[in-house]
């Protein structure tokens, strides 16, 4: 029914309950529906801002291929909330990291020093910093909590629990976009 994609380093997720930053239970994985698990950095971070407002973009095409999306950042609860009220999709808090231990999502220098990540910061701090400078968003933090190196990961869920496809990023905007997200879903049967 489902095929391994990419060299996965989990298999399996075990059944939890997470929470949301509105409080909001959410469970992992989700008995009903693919999981698009995505590992991102600090609260305000301009690049994890800029990858999902790509996923906003196009939030219900993902939903409509069945997939629920879950977004962790390495930030406490109250540094998340004014960064992700407008998002659609559930934001996890892990200050501790320790999900992110679980599923091996490193931190490493090379996250920012890497040379494909480097047009995504100019870009993500062009984008940012109007909104920012008009005091629309808050602005980063000058010392994140859980540190600046954070390297995305990706992870494609099943309702049983199997990990069905992952990606580890070399660099800060090392991660699926959406149309490669879709291109892993499994093809639904009857599809024209």
């Amino acid at each position: 029914m489902y095929a391994y994609v990419e060299e996965v380093r989990m298999d399996h997720v075990p059944a939890r309950q997470l929470h949301a930053v509105g409080g909001a239970p959410v469970r992992l994985p989700d008995p009903d529906r693919l999981v698009h698990l995505q590992f991102r950095r600090f609260a305000g971070c301009p690049v994890c801002n800029l990858h999902l407002r790509s996923f906003v973009t196009r939030h219900h095409e993902v939903e409509a291929a069945g997939v629920h999306e879950v977004v962790l950042f390495h930030s406490s609860v109250d540094d998340l909330a004014p960064h992700v009220a407008d998002l659609p999709f559930d934001v996890v808090a892990d200050p501790g990291k320790t999900l992110y231990r679980e599923f091996g999502v490193e931190a490493t220098p090379r996250a920012l020093l890497h040379p494909k990540a480097w047009p995504a910061i100019v870009r993500a701090i062009a984008v940012a910093l109007p909104d920012v400078v008009r005091r629309r968003r808050p602005a980063p933090p000058n010392k994140p909590e859980g540190g600046r190196f954070g390297l995305p990961a990706d992870f494609l869920i099943a309702p049983d629990g199997r990990v069905l496809a992952s990606h580890h990023g070399t660099h800060v905007y090392d991660q699926w976009s959406v149309d490669e997200l879709l291109n892993l879903l499994p093809a639904k049967e009857n599809k024209p």
